[in-house]
């Protein structure tokens, strides 16, 4: 059991040096109200005037102190003293000549050997750090002391609890003061040396109300009643050692310390611990033996072995657990570089591949989140641009007065016999027109999803990039700029696909065939209407041309040649627009100024005529808008991502592989480079914790 104390005192060294509080080592630390007598307490423990003496604050660093017991035969040890392999029965056996001696972390190896110059250095120290004024720091100073006369103990004298600042301590000295406390006292493989002056009433005691805080049912508080010698003449502390007063599980043991006169006047410890068992004897000879300061001393050393053995199996796994997570952030965090041009030549690489493959789909770091990449561009393809290209109307924006207007425009000065195929044409082409925008608007969704495949690369796959933020950058660059080059050029294609369908309308496309077949069945059936009315027409074919041109003016132009009484009675029964049928010249002038009537009813010759161009621009728009949804994916694939693909990488080695290029690239974030060095360093350490306790045999837990 012995052996585990110097374990952790070893295990403390080892974190200290790379300042970590993440594993909570076993200690003791000494809690207490300014002046009631704490370091006092540690002073007797050790046997010797080392620490800061005097009224107000003192204490105002924490101080770890650790106790090494070392037979009066031994020697000073120059190797390390926490090694369990230097320790026979608990006991040091190899080092250099001295009794007593105290060693510094902050001042490495040097060896005091002088215990005055040990209270003047933690001065020194603490004033390097929390200035000669009043104020606290909650950095730690930590003294080993080597003695024949100390049990292995590990010890935090914390400053005291104060109210009011004084001098020039800051307004909040008591919430800095209680929270420093907290900070240690909450760690719950801590004992908590709870320290009241028995002259004062134990119920208003500050350091047992802090400590009831974080450990509410008092299993690792110790309360220490000190100044026993000061109480008021008639009064004495029975009550309060016996634990009538306020019961604390792990005890509660009483000591007299040195006043300060006996400070002044050089009394020494040893005699002040004799004078302490004198006035014990008296006062309190039924409880002499289970108080004093080497009682204490004796069951600080019990308490701490046994919650060392306690807290070593949890402490042995939270080792092993953070060592791992160390070891897996410093991988990620990567080697220092040596071969910079190897090194630049394979993360481009290594970035080149991971692009193409997240467009693969073949990508390591899968995305359950969103879809990325080659999948989205599929979703692009044919849900986005699929589906929009769908919810265009092949008709859309054509009334039927346009399509009139379009037929009548098509025949020119001519009335028309026939429905005219320029007009399919004009209208068709409009239409068709109109798959351009969503075409175009896809090569952008596609070129967007291209540039957000860089950061996924980024982010997710090659993390060494993170390292070097002007790699990524540039790299960021080229590939930008690349798929920059690549847009004007998918868009130049994208529109002569439209382009293509827009300079030949291919009426003689299989599929337009049915849709032609019903056109000329109504053709034929105009034409025989038309040769059953011919003969009555012929001899009034003047008075037929004049009438057209009324007839156009009300927008009356079937073409076909009719009498002119039955002309004007059709005419009148169907002028129900908002134009007057006038048969006066000055109104057929002025036509061009008219806007066409939108209500009125069509005769069933407009009718069918209509129909049947709205048929044939649906039949051949769907025809069309069936190769453009085919055909512009294609063009965006082979024009803009594959072409991106297979130039990607020898676009980068081409840019970023130059000699003169190398340093700049290859130049780690500071931060980076520190924090490598951080997590080498804790990994280091919890290692050599791990292998610490590993030599530990399980037969000395029990």
């Amino acid at each position: 059991m012995e052996a585990l104390i110097p374990v952790i005192n070893k295990l403390q060294d080892v974190f200290n040096t790379v300042g970590a509080d993440i594993i909570q080592l076993p200690q003791i630390a000494v809690v207490g109200t300014q002046s009631s007598g704490k370091s006092s307490v540690l002073e007797s423990l050790v046997g010797r005037d080392l620490l800061p003496r005097g009224t107000g604050i003192v204490t105002r660093r924490p101080l770890i102190l650790q106790l090494v017991h070392v037979d009066p035969e031994d020697r000073r040890k120059t190797s390390d003293e926490n090694d369990p392999n230097a320790w026979k029965n608990g006991r040091l056996y190899k080092g250099v000549d001295g009794e007593e001696w105290g060693k510094f972390l902050h001042t490495k190896n040097k060896i005091y050997t002088d215990f005055d110059e040990i209270r003047q250095e933690i001065e020194a120290e603490t004033e390097r750090v929390s200035g000669n004024n009043k104020g606290i720091s909650d950095e730690p100073i930590h003294l080993k002391i080597f003695s024949p006369h100390v049990v292995n103990l590990t010890l935090v004298d914390l400053p005291g609890i104060t109210k009011v600042p004084v001098g020039d301590q800051p307004k909040d000295i008591e919430i800095q003061i209680r929270e420093l406390i907290l900070k240690y006292i909450s760690n719950p493989n801590c004992i908590i040396l709870a320290v009241t002056a028995a002259n004062t009433d134990m119920a208003t005691s500050e350091a047992l109300k802090v400590a009831r805080e974080v450990d509410p049912d008092g299993r690792r508080t110790l309360a220490v009643v000190t100044k026993l010698d000061l109480m008021d003449a008639g009064t004495d502390a029975m009550d309060v050692l016996m634990g009538r007063v306020i019961p604390v599980k792990l005890g509660l043991i009483g000591v007299v310390n040195r006043s300060q006169l006996d400070i002044n006047t050089k009394k020494s410890v040893a005699d002040s611990i004799r004078d302490e068992h004198a006035f014990l004897q008296k006062k309190y000879p039924s409880l002499a033996n289970r108080n004093g300061t080497k009682y204490l001393a004796k069951t600080l050393n019990r308490l701490l072995m046994h919650h060392i053995r306690d807290c070593l199996p949890e402490l042995k796994t939270r080792i092993n657990v953070l060592a791992a997570q160390y070891q897996s952030l410093l991988s990620s965090y990567g080697e220092p570089v040596e071969d910079k041009s190897a090194t630049l030549l394979q993360l481009i690489t290594k970035f080149a591949a991971e692009y193409c493959n997240t467009i693969e789909g073949t990508a390591k770091y899968i995305e359950t989140a969103e879809l990325c990449g080659g999948a989205r561009i599929c979703y692009i393809f044919h849900e986005t641009f699929g589906r929009t290209l769908e919810s265009v109307d092949p008709l859309g924006g054509l009334t039927t007065i346009d399509v009139l207007t379009a037929i009548r425009n098509a025949t020119g000065p001519r009335p028309a016999l026939f429905v005219p195929e320029v007009s399919f044409e004009l209208l068709v082409k409009r239409q068709v027109k109109r798959l351009e925008e969503p075409s175009l608007r896809c090569v952008e969704l596609v070129h967007e999803e291209m540039q957000r495949i860089i950061q996924h690369c980024s982010n997710y796959s090659t993390q060494e990039l993170l390292r070097f933020p002007k790699l990524h950058d540039a790299i960021v660059e080229v590939v930008t700029s690349l798929l920059r080059k690549r847009l004007p050029v998918t868009n130049e294609m994208v529109h002569n696909l439209v382009a293509i369908e827009l300079a030949y309308i291919n009426t003689k496309h299989p599929d337009f065939a049915d849709a032609c077949g019903l056109m000329n069945n109504n053709i034929e059936e105009q034409r025989r209407n038309r040769m059953r009315e011919l003969p009555s027409a012929v001899p009034r074919d003047k008075a037929a041309g004049s009438q057209g041109d009324q007839e156009a003016g009300t927008g009356n132009w079937r073409g076909m040649l009719k009498k002119g009484e039955e002309a004007q009675a059709d005419d009148k029964s169907k002028q129900q627009g908002p134009l007057p049928a006038s048969p006066q010249k000055g109104h057929a002038v002025n036509l061009l100024d008219v806007p066409v009537p939108v209500a009125r009813k069509l005769s069933a010759r407009e009718q069918r005529d209509c129909e049947v161009i709205e048929r044939l621009i649906k039949s051949y728009f769907l025809i069309v808008r069936k190769n453009i949804q085919d055909s512009v994916p294609k063009a965006v694939m082979h024009f803009l991502v594959n072409h991106v693909k297979d130039s990607l990488q020898s676009e980068l080695v081409g840019q970023l592989y130059k000699p003169a290029l190398l340093d700049d690239l290859l130049t780690e974030s500071e931060d980076m480079a520190q924090r490598r060095n951080e997590a080498a360093d804790m990994l280091k350490a919890l290692q050599k914790a791990s292998q610490v306790i590993a030599e530990i045999r399980e037969t000395h837990l029990w």
